[in-house]
């Protein structure tokens, strides 16, 4: 099988999730991704492959709290790509959304046209304390000073499975985790080939009566979707029964 018989995609299920941060450490961990001191907070320099974004509902002290994690929506037309000059960003055949660091100059245009903020500019070279050097990935290569950078889906995990598929003659299993989703403990994320429709993620993206992708209405056509609360859900079919009616 080669890379275009998979599509890959992620089904962010926001009823869920109970914003523990549990992805955010995971995707650090496993990507290499430098440490936040607080003069980055400060600066607005931070970076966070994904994030957890905070929304409150109702008047205190009746208030309940939501938690919507955001990371690269992987777009199928995506606005980044077209805006590069070195095209360090480009969409492959399945379906990701690649940056190339060693061709990226650091203009930061992909960052300016990208919708949801997903994407960070590395404006100091990345410095672990010795103590650390051994919790690298080895798989994964460190980001030098003055590039873009954002979230692959953990494309090395995913070029593993599709090596040990090659070899063994077979298909990447349907259902391989990346690392925020490995490291969800309420399985709010659930990631695999959107081409195969047995695949969970498959069933999760045609759920039309909680699926929705984030800003829809401008086009970017995200390989992420997310699933609305069970309760809203059921509210607006409530709605629409009785609109029919």
């Amino acid at each position: 099988m080669t890379m275009s018989d998979y599509k890959w995609g992620m089904a962010v299920d926001i009823d869920a999730c109970s914003g523990c941060q549990a992805c955010v450490i995971a995707c650090a961990a496993e990507n290499n991704l430098p440490i936040n001191l607080e003069r980055d907070f400060t600066e607005r320099r931070a970076i966070a492959w994904i994030r957890i974004e905070r929304y409150w509902e109702g008047e205190y002290p009746n208030i309940k709290a939501h938690f919507l994690p955001v990371l690269c929506q992987h777009c199928g037309n995506a606005p980044c790509e077209p805006v590069c000059p070195v095209y360090a960003t480009y969409h492959n055949p399945a379906g990701l959304n690649v940056q190339v660091y060693n061709r990226c100059v650091g203009t930061r245009y992909c960052a300016n046209n990208c919708p949801y903020h997903a994407r960070f500019f590395n404006y100091r070279r990345p410095t672990w304390p010795e103590t650390f050097h051994n919790y690298l990935n080895p798989d994964v290569t460190v980001r030098e000073r003055g590039i873009m950078e954002k979230c692959t889906f953990c494309i090395q995990r995913i070029n593993a499975a599709v090596r040990i598929a090659k070899r063994t003659g077979t298909s990447a299993p349907d259902h391989f985790m990346t690392a925020c989703e490995q490291a969800c403990p309420t399985d709010a994320l659930t990631f695999g080939n959107l081409n195969d429709p047995n695949s969970r993620v498959s069933q999760l993206f045609a759920d039309e009566s909680r699926a929705y992708t984030l800003q829809g209405a401008i086009g970017t056509e995200p390989n992420v979707r997310y699933l609305k609360g069970v309760a809203t859900a059921k509210a607006g079919s409530d709605e629409m029964t009785a609109a029919a009616h």
